[in-house]
């Protein structure tokens, strides 16, 4: 389980940096990830992909409520060490990441994750269902929805306020 774990990680750490936003709260989230998987471990039954990301979005979750609750919900861009390249193009760059995180920000946390496992992760509509635990019809129409609302916000047009669903 530990090779697979090693192998898991780095998608894992992706999809905790799509959900939190933060390199530091993404990094923290593998690591409570990788522990509650380690120390729990799997049931019989359930692929371990799966149940890892299952794991994570539910660690994601019961975090994000307890911070909303304390009124933490604070989230930056944090600095990516990136390779050298022409100022113009890093600051479009910047630009770029900053918006669409921004986007990302404004989705429900349903259709952050689901939109994180697709576009991410390149996760099959049927994967992500299973991974949530959810019907296909949901995760095509949180999708689709969260698509709407990432084109909406991009485009410069007012973000109306999203129901989760």
């Amino acid at each position: 389980m530990k090779q697979e774990l090693i192998r898991l990680a780095p998608m894992l750490r992706r999809f905790a940096y799509s959900l939190t936003g933060s390199t530091a709260d993404a990094d923290d989230l593998l690591q409570n990830t990788l522990e509650r998987l380690l120390s729990r471990g799997v049931p019989d039954d359930i692929d371990l992909t799966k149940w890892a990301f299952r794991v994570c979005r539910n660690l994601w979750i019961d975090e994000y409520r307890a911070r909303k609750v304390r009124q933490k919900n604070v989230y930056s861009l944090e600095d990516t060490d990136e390779p050298a390249m022409d100022g113009e193009q890093a600051i479009h760059n910047q630009i770029t990441l900053a918006q669409v995180d921004a986007a990302m920000n404004q989705l429900p946390d349903e259709q952050r994750s689901i939109m994180a496992l697709v576009a991410v992760q390149g996760m099959s509509y049927k994967e992500v269902a299973q991974t949530l635990g959810i019907p296909a019809g949901t995760v095509m129409s949180r999708l689709a929805r969260a698509r709407i609302a990432l084109a909406h916000f991009l485009q410069g047009n007012a973000t109306p306020e999203h129901k989760g669903a």
